[in-house]
């Protein structure tokens, strides 16, 4: 008995050492960063996925002081853009991956360089409160004196999708810095993350929204009073990247859960959880606007790495913030 016992330790401990962990930095909503995490244990038990949540931009506030300290946390980022990833790559803080499972994909949706993959397309437009507004067809139609601080608007100092979309929106013609002094001088004040916004727009302490497809279309299905408009001058999108930190001691994990989000168990997750797949096969979900029927804005990744630091404190002279 004593020999079996011993017997069954020794199994167990070899069980647990060839258990990997990896640390997960991630923006996305916490239930679903949790399904995330859920799913690729359940397809690869044999490493546990840590992860902290918070806004894109919050995280990398974290992770720029944990560059400075030499303390690198995490083996893989999720977050929202490309263009603190673009920041990264340019620091040499990301790891290639040169065999990323990418045959399938559209070379838009990733890195030239191999270093950040998109796992999904989000593309950010107008919500609307179905009982106390009207639908509008432009960016420039919110321009108007009714609307004066009944707009909910991310923050681009916190969200990583507003910060895109602020990019591409000054940007495009016709739309530019014009659009943010319209907001301002309607007493808007840009604040917090896509979730807030959509319980404002949501409750009615907003008629409209600068909001994320996601959020609006899942508080539609939910039963609020809200629905989402495609301007017709175009949206920004985002694609939620993945890449791989350079620091990590686990390359070969990290890879793995790289896979899985870019495989088709990871896209019908993606669709599942109510955002756009990337991967073509894999049916987006009920409701959604089809991204080949909308003008999707584009956004130069590189200049906005370059930009970005003037770009910021524009905003926050416009906002006094």
């Amino acid at each position: 008995m004593r020999l079996l016992a011993l017997a069954t330790a020794g199994l167990m401990a070899t069980a647990a050492s060839a258990e990997t962990t990896i640390t997960l930095y991630t923006s996305q909503a916490p239930e679903q960063a949790q399904e995330t995490v859920d799913a690729f244990e359940a397809a690869h038990p044999d490493i546990k996925v840590e992860w902290t949540r918070n806004g894109t931009s919050a995280l990398m506030n974290v992770l720029r002081a944990e560059i400075e300290a030499g303390q690198v946390q995490p083996d893989v980022l999720l977050v929202a853009d490309v263009i603190n990833l673009g920041e990264l790559k340019a620091g040499g803080h990301l790891l290639p991956y040169t065999d990323a499972p990418v045959a399938a994909y559209d070379a838009t949706m990733y890195d030239p360089d191999m270093t950040f993959f998109g796992t999904k397309a989000i593309t950010t437009g107008i919500a609307w409160n179905t009982e106390i507004a009207e639908p509008v067809e432009t960016w420039a139609d919110l321009l108007k004196e009714e609307n004066r601080g009944q707009i909910a608007v991310p923050s681009p100092l916190y969200s990583g999708a507003a910060l895109c979309h602020l990019h591409t929106l000054i940007d495009a013609p016709g739309i530019g810095w014009a659009f943010y002094e319209g907001l301002n001088d309607l007493d808007i004040v840009p604040e917090g993350g896509n979730g807030p916004a959509t319980k404002a727009v949501a409750s009615g302490m907003a008629k409209y929204a600068i909001l994320v497809d996601a959020n609006a279309l899942r508080a539609k299905a939910d039963g609020s009073p809200i629905d989402y408009i495609v301007p017709k001058d175009g949206v920004s999108v985002i694609t939620e990247p993945v890449a791989i930190l350079s620091t990590t001691d686990q390359p070969e994990a990290a890879k793995t859960f790289v896979d899985f989000l870019l495989s088709e168990e990871g896209q019908e997750l993606v669709a599942k959880q109510g955002n756009l797949p990337i991967l073509p096969g894999v049916a987006g979900p009920k409701g959604f606007p089809d991204l080949a029927s909308m003008t999707l804005l584009p956004l130069n990744a590189d200049e906005a790495v370059r930009t970005d630091a003037a770009v910021r404190a524009k905003f926050a002279e416009i906002f006094g913030l």
